[in-house]
Order: structure tokens, then C-alpha cells, then sequence
């Protein structure tokens, strides 16, 4: 059995992740129970709790509701789902939730990600470590403290009120017909994609719609070039409108045009809000620091509010609440909705997306090349020393040529391009995200960022050779 000091390793800035029966096991699961329905719920309570298609998960989900249930909270268990399908029940049902899941990581990992009621974010500075400590004093005493009575466990399925509830975000009786290649990785949207266009008149081509958790065809982590090879060679094959990709817990999703060319984030973010404030003229819209230029535009030219906000979906859901927000979009593939009870969605983005292509009555490529204007490095990981002493010394070089920004990190806006460096969560890196208005422009501000950040960049016109961040950790 793990000991307590491991909750200290797999207790993440917004999730739990670790290795199954080195870091996590039964008996971590059920002290986790115990601690979130202490922290999350009230007595007499409830709480919500899925699973992914992890051939660990059930037992795990079995252990945490074990843990839950011994500390007087009711469980309703919705079995098999996605992470954005527990938000939702979250939602409906007004109760604190779970879903075990690792996401993108390998079949040999799984963890948790927890809301408070009505899907409120849970972090390391708003619950998670309180769940963290308790937890950890489960394990060192051997047993749950005793609470006046058991809690039930009912089950419950939602898929199809969640299809139904995604399908509110379109007006699905004026949807033309598109085609789409839809890569599920053996994740969770080959179980919600299918409710989510019941009865839409969207054809799909699936790819691996079967819930394997082992993954036997390619990691379902769409932000590695290589997991997008299969999609990519359906949809260039032809006949489609566009690809998309959802990663293991199906609450990020990626795209590819008609060709087969992936597409920004950025870019799916600003087309889907364009849509949104056609419904909602004037509302607010946040979207991250490190989003491209062209969402903050396409927010004010479409008579919107632009809202800049910090990277991580507890900041945003904060700034959500705080602005009344209808939509947020993050750089790493989370899109965020109000009226999904601020909560980050894959299949709502992606059902928003197919409706702009079907109005459109063109193949994506043509959808989003009005907003393909900036050059982009994309996101770029340096491994650093210090890392405040590092980006003391980018502030420095660019104190009398910009304006400089110190929200989450260091973001230097010059009048044709910006960067930003800002610190990871977990490693002792920097990530660094430039932008300027054309290929020269970035290669010239990427290359003199990488200098001051101590790495020597790629001679050629390409990436530096520090190559891509890991992948986003809330994923």
C-alpha cells in the first residue's frame, strides 16, 4: 500500500494524478472519499461520482465512494462518463462531484478530478489540499472516523440529458448537414458524442468509439502530433467537413480541417464566440493570456467584451462568476461555458464548431481563415535554474521597448508581437508563447526570448529544440 506521504506527489495544482497501485490504490481512494466528502459535502449530503474507461476506475470509484458513504454522504453514481458530463450532473444535481479519470496520461495512471456543487472549481487553494491533509491523516490512523449513519449509493445515468443539454447550445432545427471524422482515442466521447448529435443531421466517421483504457491504437492525448496521424489521414482522405479529437476524458477537443491541417485553439475560440455573442449581443467573454491576439478581437468586433484572464480553469470559473461571462476560451483546448454552469465542455465546443461550418456551408479551412492572422510558436518548455531571476532578466531586456505585464509570469506587448513566459505549476520550467505578425516577426522575438532564457534556439526556421510543453496538466 501507498503511504500517506505520496498524496504530497500526486495531489496536483487542480487534479489528482498518479500511478495505479504504486501512488494510488483502494485504500488512497477511500481515505480521498472520506477527505471530499468532508471538505465538499455536507452531512447528510450528497455527492456525484463517474468514472472513465480505465480498466482501474471502477475499483477506485468503488474504494472513493466507500470513503464517501462512511462519512454520512449519499452517493449517486453515474457510472461510465466523461469529465464535462460530471460537471454537468454537478450542475443539475447542485451536489459537490468526482470523476476518476487521468485524462490524456497512460493506461498505467488514473486520479480525480473534484467540484464543489453546481461544478464550482476545487484547487490546491480552495479545497484540494484540505482534501490533501485529511486524506493523509486517514492513512497514518488506519480507519475513517465514524459518522452517525452510512450513506446510500443509487445509481443513476445521465448520458442522455447531457446529449440533450449540449444540444441547447445550437439551434439544431436550422443545422445543415456536415460530415466529420471524430478521433474518440478509445476515450470517454466514444460513450458521449453518439447522445450529443442523436437525432443532428452530423454523419460521423468514428474512430475508436471502443472504452478501452489501454489505449491499443494511440494515446488519446490530441496535443502530440503523432495521436492526430489516423484522423488526419481519415479526413485527407475526403469526404469530410473537418476532423476532430477529444482527449481520454473528453473535456478538451482539437481539430484538423477538411485537409487534414490542425487548427489553433485560439482559432476554434474565436469563431465559437462570434456564434455565441450572435445570441448573446453584448455579453462579456474571457480568454486566457497566452490566446492568440485574434480572440480578444473577434470578442470586440462582434460588439463583445474581451476579459484577459490567468491561465487555469479555477481562475477563469472565478472571473466567470465575477464578470458574468457567457464563454471563456483557454489556449490548451478548454472552452468554458456559462450556461454550462461555467464549466469547460469538449462536445459543446465542438457541437458549436459543426454549426458554424454548416452555416457557413464551407469545409473548416475557409471557416477559420479569416481569423488565421498572426504567426504563433506555439507553446515552447525551458528548463531553468531560477526561474524568477530568469524572467527578472527578460523584464529587463525589454523595460524600455514595451509594455510589460506581470499576470501570471511576464507578458512583453510590442507594437507587431507579444510573448509570454510564466513558470510551471509542477517542473522547473518556463513556458514561453510568442506571437507577432508575421513568420519573421516571431521567429526574431521567439529566438531573442530563448537567448535570455538561457537556451540556444533552432538555426532553422522551425521550433527551437526544446520542441513543445508537456501536455496542459488540467487536462
Amino acid at each position: 500500500m501507498p503511504s500517506a506521504v505520496v498524496l504530497d506527489a500526486i495531489v496536483k495544482a487542480y487534479d489528482i494524478r498518479g500511478l495505479v497501485g504504486e501512488q494510488l490504490d483502494a485504500d488512497v481512494a477511500r481515505a480521498l472519499g472520506a477527505a471530499a466528502a468532508e471538505v465538499l459535502a455536507s452531512p447528510g449530503g450528497t455527492m456525484v461520482l463517474a468514472h472513465d474507461m480505465r480498466p482501474s476506475s471502477p475499483e477506485l470509484a468503488d474504494a472513493f465512494a466507500t470513503g464517501v458513504t462512511a462519512q454520512g454522504v449519499d452517493v449517486v453514481e453515474l457510472g461510465l462518463g466523461s469529465t464535462d458530463l460530471l460537471y454537468f450532473a454537478s450542475g443539475e444535481l447542485d451536489a459537490p462531484g468526482a470523476v476518476f479519470t487521468a485524462s490524456h496520461n497512460p493506461a498505467a495512471y488514473n486520479g480525480v478530478k473534484l467540484c464543489r456543487a453546481g461544478a464550482g472549481p476545487v484547487a490546491i487553494d480552495s479545497g484540494l489540499g484540505d482534501i490533501r491533509d485529511l486524506a493523509k491523516g486517514h492513512l497514518v490512523a488506519g480507519e475513517l472516523p465514524a459518522a452517525g449513519r452510512v450513506g446510500r449509493r443509487t445509481q443513476r445515468s445521465m448520458v442522455e440529458a447531457f446529449g440533450a443539454h449540449v444540444r441547447t447550445f445550437v439551434d439544431a432545427a436550422a443545422l445543415r448537414q456536415v460530415r466529420v471524422a471524430v478521433d474518440a482515442g478509445n476515450g470517454m466521447a466514444g460513450l458521449v458524442w453518439p447522445a450529443v448529435v442523436a437525432g443532428l443531421p452530423i454523419v460521423t466517421t468514428p474512430l475508436f468509439f471502443e472504452l478501452d483504457g489501454t489505449f491499443p491504437n494511440h494515446p488519446a492525448n490530441p496535443l502530440e502530433p503523432e495521436n492526430l496521424r489516423d484522423l488526419q489521414r481519415t479526413v485527407a482522405a475526403g469526404g469530410h467537413d473537418l476532423g476532430l479529437a477529444f482527449d481520454g476524458d473528453a473535456d478538451r477537443v482539437f481539430a484538423v480541417d477538411e485537409t487534414g491541417e490542425p487548427i489553433a485553439s485560439s482559432l476554434i475560440g474565436a469563431v465559437v464566440a462570434e456564434r455565441l455573442l450572435a445570441r448573446h449581443p453584448g455579453a462579456t467573454v474571457l480568454h486566457n493570456l497566452i490566446c492568440s491576439r485574434i480572440v480578444p478581437e473577434t470578442i470586440e468586433r462582434a460588439g463583445g467584451v474581451a476579459v484577459r484572464t490567468r491561465v487555469g480553469h479555477s481562475f477563469i470559473k472565478q472571473r466567470m462568476a465575477e464578470t458574468d461571462a457567457i464563454y471563456a476560451v483557454e489556449h490548451s483546448g478548454h472552452f468554458y461555458f456559462r450556461d454550462n454552469y461555467r464549466a469547460d465542455s469538449g462536445v459543446i465546443a465542438a457541437l458549436v464548431l459543426l454549426e458554424a461550418v454548416a452555416a457557413a456551408g464551407r469545409p473548416l479551412s475557409e471557416v477559420v481563415a479569416p481569423y488565421d492572422r498572426y504567426a504563433n510558436s506555439g507553446e515552447i518548455s525551458v528548463t531553468v535554474a531560477d526561474g524568477d531571476a530568469t524572467l527578472r532578466r527578460v523584464a529587463e531586456a525589454f523595460a524600455d521597448r514595451g509594455e510589460l505585464d506581470h499576470q501570471d509570469g511576464l507578458t512583453v506587448t510590442l507594437p507587431d508581437a507579444w510573448c509570454n513566459v510564466r513558470p510551471s505549476n509542477t517542473e522547473p520550467r518556463l513556458r514561453l508563447n510568442v506571437e507577432a505578425a508575421d513568420p519573421p516577426g516571431m521567429r526574431a522575438l521567439r529566438d531573442e526570448v530563448l537567448r535570455l532564457l538561457g537556451d540556444e534556439p533552432s538555426p532553422a526556421a522551425g521550433a527551437p529544440p526544446s520542441g513543445p510543453a508537456p501536455p496542459d496538466p488540467t487536462g
